[in-house]
């Protein structure tokens, strides 16, 4: 494999890594359907607080594998957002911060903050971390404030400064941006959709699912708007093409244009779409448990596309709404040929661990969560 292939098959893993991180963000969507019905029924809360316990930390280690990644694979992209955004990272982490502490000390004895104090942490985790994820990544359509020196990565130029941020608000600006937020609503609704689907397939109360099936409707409906008008727009958007020479320039309908030049990644797009909404489809109409199965395959098909849309095809994966020339590819910011295949050797593994993970998670959701199970807890997680 080339330098080129290289830089191609690791925009590929994180793509799917970023899709991975999106679905299991389904535990953030039951944190806010735990909130909605806890007033109707504390029981109900208790019940999808017990289902989803010991699943969260599937969603904080993939977000934390995802960083890494990115991080090994497209250094210059870490340091530019990170470092740059970082409002906008520390508040995600934050939003977890406050997660682990909620399920770590929630039912604890001795609790003096109190159950309400950790729900409303998890409330603001399950809206707060798609959302901000979603505004993130549509930075990767819309530009980020940043501009990068490329000359000073030289190794005679090691203690320069090699990218900085162009305004004080650090990453907060993207909030302001109307198709990123847009974008953000739809990631929050998709996981509060795929929340409601996961509960009602995981729980054994009928009462409770026949409520969570209802409640679904609202972010399902949302979702498809959201989704549609941001889709539309990113279509028919002038986008961040990349010549021969690495020079960026504006290129009218260039994501339309990915589509149509990479036939398969748009053929795979289009079916994740459609599972997607197959599986509202069984859940709104056919009161299906198993919908959760379709969606979940469908969201990680769509958005491993998206992304694999953003950065192939000479577009830039990360641009500057304010040095055009300071936009990031795949090319101009990943690491060494040496670095890569090393890491492509290691990523031999992965399907191992992606076994594994599916084992680990089978064996948790082996049998669903019943009232019982929680009444003869001990401690709930």
């Amino acid at each position: 494999m080339t330098h080129t292939d290289l830089q191609t098959y690791w925009w590929l893993i994180i793509s799917l890594l970023g899709a991975l991180l999106v679905f299991l963000m389904m535990i953030q969507g039951a944190q806010v359907l735990m909130h909605c019905l806890k007033r109707r029924n504390p029981q109900w809360s208790e019940l999808i607080f017990t289902t989803i316990s010991h699943k969260w930390e599937l969603t904080f280690t993939t977000l934390v594998t995802f960083g890494g990644a990115f991080f090994a694979s497209f250094p210059l992209f870490y340091s530019t957002s990170f470092s740059g955004a970082f409002y906008v990272w520390i508040l995600l982490l934050l939003t977890f911060v406050l997660q682990a502490a909620a399920y770590g000390l929630r039912n604890r004895e001795g609790n003096f903050l109190g159950k309400n104090t950790y729900d409303v942490f998890l409330l603001l985790n399950g809206i707060l971390a798609p959302l901000l994820v979603g505004v993130a990544v549509g930075t990767f359509f819309y530009g980020a404030n940043f501009t990068v020196n490329f000359s000073n990565i030289a190794l005679d130029a090691q203690n320069a400064t090699i990218s900085s941020w162009s305004n004080p608000w650090y990453g907060l600006e993207a909030l302001t941006s109307i198709p990123c937020v847009v974008l953000g609503l739809a990631v929050m609704t998709l996981t509060q959709t795929l929340g409601a689907q996961f509960i009602a397939n995981r729980v054994a109360d009928n009462e409770l699912k026949e409520r969570a099936e209802k409640w679904f409707r609202y972010p399902a409906t949302a979702f498809v708007v959201l989704f549609v008008t941001f889709l539309v727009g990113l279509l028919l958007k002038d986008g961040f093409a990349v010549d021969a020479k690495g020079d960026v320039f504006m290129e009218p309908y260039k994501y339309l244009t990915n589509f149509i030049e990479m036939p398969l990644i748009a053929v795979l797009f289009l079916v994740g779409v459609l599972l997607v909404l197959f599986g509202i489809f069984m859940t709104w109409v056919k009161k299906s448990r198993k919908a959760i199965w379709f969606s979940g395959a469908g969201t990680v098909l769509a958005v491993t596309t998206l992304l694999l849309v953003a950065g192939y095809n000479n577009t830039a994966f990360y641009p500057s709404a304010s040095d055009l020339q300071s936009s990031l590819t795949i090319a101009n910011s990943s690491s060494s040929e040496f670095t890569l295949r090393v890491m492509s050797y290691a990523s031999l593994m992965i399907p191992f661990v992606v076994a594994y993970i599916w084992f680990v998670w089978r064996a948790m959701t082996r049998k669903q969560t019943s009232q019982k199970e929680v009444d003869d807890s001990s401690e709930l997680y």
